[in-house]
């Protein structure tokens, strides 16, 4: 679970949205130590889902490692990011 709200804090409204996917490659760079990080396209939209002020407050993600298949990438692994859909993060 990456908590949006407060990697936004003090943002202008028309950054929020490009800040937040920023935010959110910046947290799987950390936890997954690669340096590729590709997000996939239902993650962004459902960041964008209410427009590029209102973004929720958080997000579940799942992060996988994957070897890279092209042959002259600078990096060996990447990260997929991707969306999981949860009715409420209580508990989790």
């Amino acid at each position: 679970t990456v908590h949006l709200h407060k990697y936004l804090h003090k943002t202008q409204f028309k950054k929020r949205a490009p800040r937040a996917i920023r935010a959110i490659r910046r947290f799987a760079e950390k936890v997954m130590m690669t340096k590729d990080i590709r997000i996939d396209t239902k993650l962004n939209k459902f960041v964008w889902s209410n427009g590029t002020r209102n973004i929720p407050h958080r997000v579940r993600v799942r992060m996988s490692r994957k070897r890279n298949e092209d042959e002259e990438a600078k990096e060996k692994m990447f990260t997929l990011c991707q969306h999981v859909p949860v009715e409420s993060f209580k508990g989790l």
